[in-house]
């Protein structure tokens, strides 16, 4: 729409550069073209201003295809004003001189032709094309339907209209029959994923018994291993015990060696000890039957005397002194033989305990 203000009586017009403004004063055309800015004067002027921009006119219908069923069709046209004089003069272009505003609808009008138009193009090829082709190919059709009768159409170049692109957005049966038209497809699909489901569940059964088999075979596996590992461990353990047995056998030959050994080393041992006694013994003997008996008496004196306790002193009564010189005199030969033969034995101890005391350490005290 002009942008018309008003100034001393006079008027102002300034258009759009996409409208095309025609400004006829007193009967001719006093200026003409798209954006223009100028003044006049509102009882001598006649205005008209046509939009030459690319406009859009969406059309919806109905149609129905050769088998009785109802489509809606949407489409859309976009067309613009080549001629806008033609336009101005076939259409109402004019505006008020003192708003701007269209006296008329022509823009409706416009709309209504091609609507018309483009909707019997349209029918015209859907009544001669079933459901089912209408909804795979229709869109393509009915575009090129349109477009080859609004370009064939008369009017639109007497008009000065030109159509610049025709599209078809879709061709939708009822909702019941869109329904009833998805459900194989629905089933196709539904069959196609449960399928898709049995062969996932097969696979994942057979992955299950792969799976249950490895296990098995591991267990078993794992058995003859743990079988192998027994053996192993009893033929280990044999020979563990039959070399601890033999050791011992050896160790136990070896300590009976070493027992015999030892005791036939303390049997010689005694032997050349009872021996050595002996000899002593008897050369002690010997010796003792060369000697002159008062000598052996004196060593038996002497021994015996080295053999007494400690006397610190003696108490002689006249009784005791009687009796023993009696005695005394009456046993004096007796005395005589058995002082001979303690001397002896009195020597023969003392040779003796020498030896012990020299193989033992020391003599007796």
């Amino acid at each position: 729409m002009a942008d018309i203000t008003a100034r001393f009586g006079w008027r102002h017009l300034r258009a759009a550069p996409t409208a095309h403004v025609r400004h006829h004063r007193r009967g001719r055309l006093a200026h003409d073209g798209p954006g223009l800015s100028f003044w006049f004067r509102a009882l001598t002027a006649a205005l008209a201003e046509v939009p030459i921009d690319d406009r859009e006119l969406a059309i919806s219908f109905h149609a129905r295809t050769s088998d009785f069923q109802d489509v809606a069709a949407q489409a859309t046209v976009t067309y613009r004003i080549s001629e806008p004089a033609t336009a101005a003069a076939r259409l109402d272009f004019s505006i008020d001189p003192h708003t701007g505003a269209w006296r008329a609808a022509p823009l409706e009008q416009i709309a209504t032709l091609l609507t018309e138009t483009a909707q019997q193009h349209a029918l015209d090829v859907l009544a001669r094309t079933s459901l089912s082709a209408a909804l795979v190919d229709g869109v393509a059709a009915v575009r090129a339907r349109i477009t080859d009768g609004l370009a064939a159409e008369p009017r639109l170049p007497a008009t000065g209209i030109e159509v610049v692109a025709v599209r078809v957005v879709a061709i939708r049966p009822e909702p019941e029959v869109e329904r009833a038209l998805r459900t194989p497809a629905r089933e196709q699909i539904q069959q196609e994923a449960d399928r898709a489901t049995y062969e996932r569940r097969a696979v994942a059964v057979e992955r299950e018994r792969a799976i249950a088999e490895n296990e098995l075979a591991s267990k078993i596996e794992l058995a003859r291993r743990e079988e192998r590992l027994v053996e192993q461990n009893g033929t280990n353990a044999r020979r563990q015990a039959e070399e601890s047995a033999a050791a011992d056998a050896v160790r136990a030959e070896a300590e009976a060696k070493r027992t015999v050994r030892l005791a036939r080393a303390e049997a010689e041992a005694a032997k050349a000890v009872g021996e050595a006694r002996a000899e002593a013994q008897s050369s002690w003997l010997r010796v003792h039957g060369d000697v002159d008996p008062a000598t052996l008496h004196a060593l038996a004196v002497t021994r015996l005397a080295e053999n007494l306790p400690r006397i610190d002193s003696v108490t002689l009564s006249p009784d005791v002194l009687t009796g023993l010189l009696a005695r005394l005199g009456g046993a004096g030969g007796e005395q005589s033989a058995q002082g001979r033969q303690g001397v002896q034995g009195a020597q023969g101890r003392q040779a003796v305990e020498g030896r012990q005391g020299r193989t033992g350490g020391g003599a007796r005290p």
